[in-house]
């Protein structure tokens, strides 16, 4: 069984633009964009972009399709429109937590719906894991450990997790299995 690593982007040496630099400004259109109106998101990433004098329309092009490919996942749709917050703090303790444990942090977009809480963290990995289950540990501890700490906060509510890798770029949703096994991976060893 060989494995291979994801194709590189085709933007990766086209005019000197590398995948971290890429995925940066991904990264910046998913933190800007989600605050503007629909219907001026468009216009805003062209223009945003513009500013980028290296870039050629091409790369222009396909970033804001990167992005959009993001923003218009209807599985998380709701995550990137009105309501939701950028670059939100969350901290406390859980009792799924190990005994003393608190954490403070933040997340690149919460939702706080009547419903549900989501929470969206954004990776630059280059390139991005095929499934979530080849993530970076640290990372679903770290999503584990914002969804347990917003279940005291949100009782009554489904709350949710998923890492967005900008090398791509891909939503990838935190499964339930997945918290709870990080979360007693992580009692176990303290």
């Amino acid at each position: 069984d060989q494995r291979r690593g994801a194709a590189p982007s085709p933007l990766a040496a086209a005019g000197g633009l590398g995948r971290f630099r890429r995925g940066e400004l991904i990264h910046r259109l998913l933190q800007l964009l989600p605050d503007l109106p629909g219907e001026a998101r468009h216009s805003a990433a062209e223009r945003w972009l513009a500013r980028e004098k290296d870039l050629t329309p091409e790369q222009r092009r396909e970033m804001i399709a990167a992005a959009f490919g993001v923003l218009d996942d209807a599985r998380f749709a709701a995550v990137f429109g009105p309501g939701s917050r950028a670059e939100a703090a969350v901290a406390g303790s859980s009792p799924e937590f190990p005994p003393g444990l608190a954490i403070s942090g933040r997340v690149d977009r919460m939702l706080v719906a009547a419903d549900r809480v989501v929470v969206v963290d954004f990776k630059t990995n280059r390139p991005a894991p095929d499934r979530i289950d080849n993530a970076d540990p640290a990372y679903l501890t770290q999503m584990a450990l914002y969804v347990a700490a917003l279940r005291v906060v949100f009782p009554d509510r489904l709350v949710e997790g998923a890492l967005v890798w900008t090398d791509g770029p891909k939503l990838m949703p935190v499964p339930e299995a997945t918290i709870r096994s990080q979360l007693a991976a992580l009692r176990r060893a303290c």
